[in-house]
Formats: C-alpha cells, structure tokens, sequence
C-alpha cells in the first residue's frame, strides 16, 4: 500500500503519474475498467485527488469516462494505431538523431545493456521481458534526444503504442525475432554518434510496424468483405 494521504502538495500530479506508469507497465490493461475504490484505498487518499488524476488522463486519451459505468483504459483501434505510429515514426526519428549528437561515455554505457540478453537468441521466447526492454530502450532515446515539449508528445505517444496492443503480444507490433537487429542497429548508430544513420534506421524502425499494421487492417477488410 503506497500511502499518499498525507503528501497534500501535488497530491493530484503525484496520483496522476502513479496511473499512468500502471497503464505504461500494463498493470491496468486496455478496456480494463479502473477500480477507483480499490484503488484509493491502495493509495491512502480520497477519490477527489483520484478522480482529478482521470480526468488529466482522459484528457491526453489514455483513459475515457463511460457514462454510468466509471472509467476505462482506452482501447485503441488499429486505424488510430497507424496515426500514432505515423506520428512516432517522425518525431521518434527526430529524438534518435539527437540522442546520437548528444549522448554522453556513460549514456554509452547504459545503452550497451539494452537487449544484451536478446542479441544472441536465434529464437526469442520471453516476449515479456523483450517488451520491457523494448519501453526501456524507446524511453532511454526519449530521454537523451527529445527536449521538453517533444519528450510530453512521445511519452504519451509511447504509451499508448506500449499499452494499447493486442495482450497477448505484451504491446509488441512485431514478433521479438523481427526488430531485434533493427534495435541493435539503431543502438549501434547512436553509439557512434552518427546522427543521419541514427534518425534513418529509426525511422526505418517504425516504417516495417506501420506496414504490419496496414496489413493486418486490409487482411481484417477482406475477410468482411467475403
């Protein structure tokens, strides 16, 4: 139990970011319904600071309010999908050139550890902790390359694309053996301080996604159609 009820200064924006890592961790799942109750007496605080944090949610899209029901994580469509990842593919591209121009010996350091484990892995079976690696590495670039007012568009961005996915694929687009190399070479790039190759091969990145994606939403069209 995390007791908040007796921090009042920003109590609505500490609540507001409690949320919104349990939505970035999947601990609330999309479509789920939020147990306000249970939730505040998790937390140690009333419903008035919980219901302000929602509503700070509802309005970056992460959550939505149902009439007579309460609120639920937003459940995105594959359509709304391809806009979000047309909209990370540019500016993500755009964080991965500077983060390249950017990083420091030790951020090196640090991105030397992202998908260690995965490099070697002919068939990769842990989706879980590949996803995980995967909000890790997105996030590092976000936090090195994106200043203020493009790191608050990526991070909800990421989220959603990190949140919103079908379940069982832990909000991967593509299977780990997929992007794994693509990961490595972005990394690569960074660590080289190439910044051309660094915004290209992210963008790339995102390009191969945003094609699987169209796929799966015109295979989905044919088969209504027959």
């Amino acid at each position: 139990m995390i007791n908040l009820g007796a921090e009042h200064e920003n109590l609505d924006q500490k609540v507001y970011s409690i949320l919104k890592n349990m939505i970035n961790e999947r601990k609330l799942l999309p479509g789920q319904k939020i147990p306000q109750e249970k939730l505040a007496r998790d937390l140690g605080i009333s419903r008035t600071p919980l219901i302000s944090a929602l509503k700070f949610l509802e309005q970056e899209k992460l959550v939505e309010s149902v009439p007579r029901r309460g609120f639920f994580v937003r459940l995105f469509s594959k359509e709304e999908m391809v806009d979000i990842f047309e909209l990370r593919e540019v500016l993500e591209g755009l964080a991965a050139r500077r983060a390249a121009a950017k990083v420091t010996d030790s951020q090196i350091i640090e991105l030397n550890s992202y998908f260690k484990h995965f490099a070697d892995q002919k068939n990769i079976s842990d989706v879980k902790e590949y996803a995980r690696e995967d909000r890790r590495f997105h996030s590092f670039v976000i936090d090195v390359g994106a200043k203020e007012f493009l790191k608050s568009i990526l991070q909800t961005t990421n989220i959603i694309s990190f949140s919103y996915q079908v379940l069982h694929t832990e909000g991967l687009v593509r299977p780990p053996n997929e992007t794994i190399q693509e990961h490595l070479a972005v990394i690569e790039a960074i660590k080289k301080r190439d910044s051309e190759a660094a915004e290209d091969l992210m963008r790339q990145h995102f390009k191969k996604s945003l094609a699987y994606l169209k796929q799966e939403i015109n295979g989905a069209g044919k088969k209504k159609r027959k």
